[in-house]
């Protein structure tokens, strides 16, 4: 039953998801969503300074949120924050959650918003590019800009950033529902607090860490604590609790781009989730203040505050001489040889993909071109048009040495110069001629790596062959017996026996002083292997011979054939054959990925020249057979079938892997009933939005339809007649437009039967 549960609430979201998601991506960094609040209190602004005064973190108003025309009623909200709210000022940041007074309110399936008032940062940019630049690398947010309108009056232009919650923690994990929290201290102590800094210093009882971090999820303080003394008193087992990598690009992220308003200056502005392999991941947030806007701490020697200079020359492991509180999540690792130059390697790759590049200015001026009319109109901006057009370039601020904001090129350039020469970021191995062999290698099968690397004592080959799965370790050797060629010539080669549907790698390799990934971004981005596609890795799932309702790009009505990937992995379907069998490989497919569950269909007609796929002959109506072989030509799938009914498909019910039944066509998604005998109802779309389809033999008359939700509650009852002789088969419609979203249960009394079907209303 539970199962059940989890099953028809994912099933909700993820419908929600993807149909809302056809509009306009309220985070495109290439528009400018307009969000307008209309408090109900005329007194709102007492009221939300109120909840700064009295400290009241979780406290909101109800307020209806308007965004791009869709009006959400009820909302609820706060400012954001506390470091840039001022009282005095109308221009704040906000926290607005839509579900505070319903749930299921969202917009494109987000039921957050955070809006930044840039308070920080003359040239604007801050946020949105740092959070670009990041997401190269690790799990972070998208940003863009938002004007804000308060009570139909434009209260300015906003950083608009996606909110780190369940969410965002599905589009990057297999899972949602693990520990997870956020590095917020509900009292932020400086410049000598620990804050939220993950030592193990406040008891061995959960509730002495309570008043640090921040809890996203119903549970899980036992094994927060437990991951913070594994990790300042065990540090050689971290790797079973911390996703070290992922904390190493947090750490290169910041430094490179000076974002020290994080877990390096007062150590807060983090999130961490345990994934399911049970390991801690940080996640980056709030960089409103990056690019060197955040001098009043560095949590080291600088601990009272820094300078624009100091900033250009800040050493990226001044933690391992001085910390002013301790910082486990640093210093821990840092003193680990390997850790510490992969560290450096990634500040490499962050410095030469943008700032050697010069891509971080360009972007920042593609940015600033488009958002220039609203800063203009920003009747609230906290700095002059002037400043917003130099600071990408120059200084900018008032003539205190904390109110200058230093120009984004002007401390690129000087943290260049730095850097390049610092021990450990140049003098890396290099790393080229990375090849595997066999190229479609059969499960079970041994598959040779090679690369050519100089300059390395020391070369690993970390593979996986499960996404999301843990990268384990192979020692690669340059000996002549590894199929690396000659002993000592710089070729270095390793072996695995692939099991699973992917082989997922990467090399890192290391000298005395530094080291070297490849590909750069690892772990991140990995190479791909993909092993031979197997039987029922990817099924014909349905198809459709008399099509007369669904056209293809052309407006042709063609004949279709559905594929349905079966595995948990992205499969690339390059050299996958199609065949009606005459020929062993009438069709193939080109480069083509399909996703894990998703569908793919392939049009049955001649038009091979026109977009999509086409397969390049026909179905016959009379019957005929449908095979499905991979690129070493073994049948993966295959069907025979006979006269086919106009207006009907053929497809898998069960889905994916059950028996061809006759069906009202479900293209490119699920397949919930068939109309065999043993179906005596069908309902169909199943999720529905607005009109349920009802279709049963009529062996009874009349018939009484009642739907009841989830609580029991009738939602409707109606009795239906008809003549048997006229209408042999029932069709009718039900509509559902008004229901509230969720499953619900329609019961059809006969009068020699009661048939019962579940549906769900998106």
């Amino acid at each position: 039953m539970i199962t059940v549960k989890k099953t028809f609430i994912l099933l909700v979201l993820l419908l929600t998801f993807t149909g809302l998601h056809a509009q306009d991506d309220l985070y495109d960094i290439n528009r400018i969503p307009e969000i307008r609040i209309t408090f109900r209190d005329k007194n709102w602004k007492h009221l939300l300074d109120s909840l700064i005064f009295t400290g009241d973190g979780t406290g909101r108003i109800l307020g209806d949120v308007t965004i791009d025309g869709k009006t959400i009623a009820g909302a609820g909200i706060r400012y954001k924050g506390y470091s840039s709210v001022n009282t005095d000022e109308m221009k704040n940041p906000f926290n607005i959650d839509l579900q505070y007074s319903q749930n299921n309110r969202n917009y494109q399936g987000y039921t957050n918003l955070k809006l930044s008032n840039v308070i920080d940062d003359p040239s604007f940019v801050r946020e949105a590019l740092s959070y670009e630049i990041a997401r190269k690398y690790m799990p972070a947010s998208h940003a863009n800009f938002a004007n804000l309108y308060i009570n139909d009056t434009l209260t300015g232009l906003y950083t608009n950033v996606e909110s780190v919650n369940r969410k965002f923690i599905l589009d990057y994990f297999p899972s949602n529902g693990n520990a997870f929290f956020k590095g917020s201290p509900q009292h932020l102590v400086y410049p000598f607090g620990q804050n939220a800094n993950l030592a193990y210093t406040h008891g061995t009882d959960t509730t002495g860490y309570m008043p640090y971090y921040e809890a996203e999820s119903d549970y899980g303080w036992k094994e927060l604590l437990d991951f913070i003394y594994i990790l300042n008193e065990m540090p050689d087992s971290v790797e079973s609790v911390l996703n070290t990598d992922r904390a190493l690009w947090m750490h290169a992220f910041n430094f490179a781009l000076l974002n020290l308003d994080s877990y390096i200056g007062y150590s807060q502005n983090y999130y961490i989730y345990k994934d399911d392999n049970g390991r801690f991941n940080p996640i980056l947030w709030d960089m409103n203040m990056s690019f060197g806007s955040f001098r009043n701490s560095d949590g080291s020697s600088h601990f009272t505050g820094l300078t624009i200079d100091e900033e250009k020359v800040l050493d990226p492991l001044e933690h391992l001489n001085f910390c002013v509180s301790p910082r486990p999540l640093m210093v821990n690792l840092f003193r680990n040889d390997t850790y510490r130059k992969k560290y450096l390697a990634h500040i490499r790759t962050i410095i030469d993909e943008n700032f050697k590049t010069n891509e971080y200015y360009n972007r920042g001026e593609e940015i600033q071109e488009f958002i220039d009319a609203s800063v203009q109109q920003d009747p609230n901006k906290f700095y002059s048009y002037a400043d917003f057009k130099h600071n990408l370039d120059s200084t900018v601020g008032g003539t205190g040495t904390m109110l200058k904001y230093p120009g984004l090129k002007d401390l690129v350039e000087a943290r260049i110069a730095y850097l390049d020469t610092y021990p450990g970021i140049r003098g890396a191995p290099s790393i080229t001629d990375i090849s595997h062999q066999p190229d479609a290698p059969r499960k079970g099968e041994e598959t040779w790596i090679t690369a050519t690397v100089q300059n390395a004592a020391k070369v690993v080959l970390s593979y996986r062959e499960k996404s999301y799965d843990i990268f384990r370790n192979v020692i690669m050797f340059d000996d002549g017996n590894h199929h690396d060629g000659a002993a000592g010539d710089g070729g270095f080669g390793a072996s695995v026996i692939p099991s699973g549907h992917v082989l997922h790698y990467y090399l890192w390799a290391e000298n005395d002083s530094a080291g070297a990934f490849s590909p750069a971004r690892a772990e991140y981005e990995y190479y791909s292997i993909q092993p031979l596609i197997g039987k029922a890795d990817v099924a014909i799932n349905e198809f459709e011979v008399l099509n007369t309702t669904i056209a293809n790009e052309e407006g042709n009505y063609s004949s279709w054939i559905e594929l349905c990937n079966n595995t948990r992995e992205e499969l690339n379907l390059k050299g996958v054959c199609l065949s009606d069998g005459m020929d062993p490989c009438k069709w193939e497919f080109p480069d083509t990925v399909i996703s894990t569950g998703k569908y793919i269909i392939v049009w049955a007609d001649y038009d091979t020249l026109h977009k999509g796929l086409h397969a390049g002959y026909l179905l016959n109506q009379s019957g005929g057979k449908i095979l499905l072989s991979n690129p070493s030509g073994i049948i993966m799938d295959s069907v025979i079938f006979g006269n086919q009914v106009k207006g009907k498909s053929l497809g898998r019910y069960p889905n994916g892997y059950g028996s061809f039944v006759f069906m009202h066509p479900s293209f490119s998604a699920y397949n919930y009933y068939g109309t065999t005998p043993e179906s005596d109802i069908l309902l169909y779309p199943n999720p529905a939005k607005e009109i349920i389809h009802i279709e049963m033999e009529n062996n009874t008359t009349p018939i009484s339809l009642a739907v009841y939700d989830a609580c029991g509650r009738q939602m409707v009852n109606e009795e239906r007649s008809f003549d048997k002789e006229q209408v042999p088969v029932i069709n009718e419609d039900l509509d559902v437009s008004v229901f509230p979203a969720g499953a619900y249960v329609l019961k059809v009394l006969c009068s020699d039967r009661v048939i019962t079907r579940t549906f769900i209303k998106y």
